[in-house]
């Protein structure tokens, strides 16, 4: 009963340790700070700060530690990637950050899907029951043109992309079609964050990131998201409709011969 929460910890435990000695050995003397995730803005400019003649220095290095963190972070569903692609903006621009962060959000998804499917998927139906059970009526209503809706709900401002990540594998979301709709489906909100980031000496507040503005775009594109998955599932509703009425009439004809 114990296996999978005690191998899990110990893959925790793992990449925890590694991240930690690669932070200290790639930054042992160069910063003027510990190294930490930022929790407000204001850690997050002292952080950008310190990076920043570090990355010019040391450019792998650095990409190397901001890499190693946020697939931590993703693949651990540890809230506060957010902050890290605000930092990805101030530190490499907004192109190469773009870049940086929609690769490293889908791989870290990826890596976070695969742990819940060797170590979380009973506690997860445990703790969630209900969720679990409205999203697996909602992804097979939507089976047909499963990667629209997928992308509905990543462009979704509002969903929990947490919760996506770790009952994907217990919904049976093929891997695929759940890398490239987080790659496709996030990089509009990486965007907004990155360029934020661009300009991060210029903002008083987070608030910026998630204006009404911001989110009023970011549902307009879910709800596009929404037609092609509608068509066809219109489309194959209509011909299997069809198909199904020539197979009665070829069975009722069969009968009355």
């Amino acid at each position: 009963m114990w296996r999978r929460p005690a191998g899990f910890l110990l893959v925790f435990a793992a990449a925890t340790a590694a991240l930690w000695l690669l932070s200290v050995r790639l930054s042992a003397g160069q910063t003027r700070r510990a190294l930490r995730f930022p929790a407000d803005l204001e850690e997050l400019r002292d952080l950008a700060e310190a990076l920043r003649d570090y990355e010019r220095q040391h450019r792998g290095a650095a990409l190397a530690l901001f890499c190693g963190a946020y697939l931590y972070k993703q693949s651990f569903a540890i809230p506060g990637s957010s902050l890290l692609n605000v930092l990805a903006g101030a530190l490499f621009g907004p192109w190469m950050g773009l870049v940086l962060c929609s690769v490293l959000t889908s791989v870290g998804a990826t890596f976070c899907y695969l742990l819940s499917a060797a170590f979380g998927k009973q506690l997860i139906v445990h703790f969630f029951p209900e969720k679990v059970a409205l999203l697996q009526g909602k992804v097979e209503e939507n089976r047909s043109s499963l990667f629209f809706f997928l992308l509905f709900l990543r462009l979704f401002p509002m969903t929990p992309n947490w919760f996506l990540n770790l009952s994907a594998p217990i919904l049976n979301i093929p891997m695929s079609q759940f890398f490239l709709s987080v790659l496709i489906g996030l990089t509009p909100y990486n965007f907004i964050c990155v360029q934020t980031g661009a300009i991060l000496s210029q903002i008083t507040s987070l608030d910026a990131i998630f204006s009404w503005d911001t989110l009023l775009k970011l549902l307009a594109m879910a709800v596009a998201a929404l037609i092609p998955g509608s068509l066809i599932k219109r489309y194959s509703k209509k011909h299997l409709k069809l198909d199904g009425d020539k197979q009665a009439q070829t069975l009722n004809g069969k009968k009355s011969s």
